[in-house]
């Protein structure tokens, strides 16, 4: 990705952050097709999520399998695709502090314009799932200071999500998060308070500091109106999309088992002129006709 164009997208992402009112609805995408999809739909920014690409490219679970290789390649693909800032999801960072820098400094040249690191053990679980670890605050917070010096642009965000309201509590969770942003994290995300007064409780728990709340269907946060979330500074749905995707996979091959032959008035189906619009087929029919 250029630097003009990703310094770009870092200086809007910083803009938007800083206004007050309503805050950022920010979706996941797994992919480049995913991320065109929300980038039409009129959204301001994209997570590029750890979980969707261990689903969709590894059909596995989010249990720390997906590489920092295949991560930045996703990155850049998404980047290269389109026009929006985007959150990247780099799980625990990929090693110790040194990991975390290269970490860094890699995703940073693919395209990002934050990178979330969280605190728990290696190999990392969903936050919505059970059974996790945490690594003690220290060494996350030395991790952050890594990921915060060796960043190139200054413009880069760093997030920093703590996991640890299921394993120390709540409190523990949000001291956690203040040590992090001394540490040099730009925003917090403590993942997966468990009831909707806890989770409309935390910006005042750490007034000035900007937050993510992360809703996830099925999950163990309730899922809140945005309207009710004001006092964040990104609202995110890491897999809504790629839930969306699945259950429509599903009803399109289901109806072809049925029937033996596609019948788009049966099936809500993307038409064939959408999807050529979507991957920019006629720029690509412009460029060939000029190189021809």
């Amino acid at each position: 990705m250029a630097d003009s164009k990703a310094g770009e997208m870092r200086l809007r992402l910083r803009a938007r952050m800083a206004r007050s009112g309503s805050p950022i609805l920010l979706p996941g995408a797994a992919n480049a097709l995913a991320a065109r999809v929300v980038e039409e739909c009129g959204f301001e920014a994209v997570y590029v999520t750890g979980a969707g690409i261990a689903n969709t490219f590894l059909g596995v679970p989010d249990i720390g399998l997906v590489t920092l290789d295949e991560l930045v390649a996703h990155t850049e693909a998404i980047a290269d695709a389109v026009k929006l800032p985007l959150v990247v999801d780099a799980d625990t960072g990929f090693g110790n502090a040194i990991g975390v820098m290269r970490a860094v400094r890699r995703l940073e040249r693919a395209g990002a314009s934050a990178i979330q690191l969280e605190d728990q053990r290696f190999p990392k679980r969903c936050g919505h799932f059970d059974n996790k670890e945490v690594i003690s605050s220290d060494e996350a917070a030395s991790k952050i200071a890594a990921a915060a010096e060796a960043r190139s642009d200054p413009g880069l965000v760093i997030i920093a999500r703590t996991d640890a309201a299921a394993t120390e509590g709540l409190a523990s969770a949000v001291e956690r998060a203040r040590s992090y942003v001394l540490a040099g994290a730009d925003a917090v995300f403590i993942e997966a308070p468990s009831t909707k007064e806890d989770l409309i409780a935390l910006p005042g728990l750490l007034p000035g500091v900007p937050m993510v709340a992360n809703l996830v269907e099925g999950g163990k946060t309730p899922l809140v109106p945005i309207d009710e979330l004001s006092g964040f500074t990104f609202v995110l749905y890491a897999n809504a999309a790629l839930q969306g995707a699945v259950h429509g996979m599903r009803q399109v091959l289901v109806s072809l088992q049925e029937k033996g032959v596609l019948d788009p008035e049966s099936v809500s189906l993307a038409r064939w002129d959408e999807r050529q619009a979507l991957v920019h087929k006629q720029e690509f029919d412009e460029l060939e006709s000029r190189f021809r």
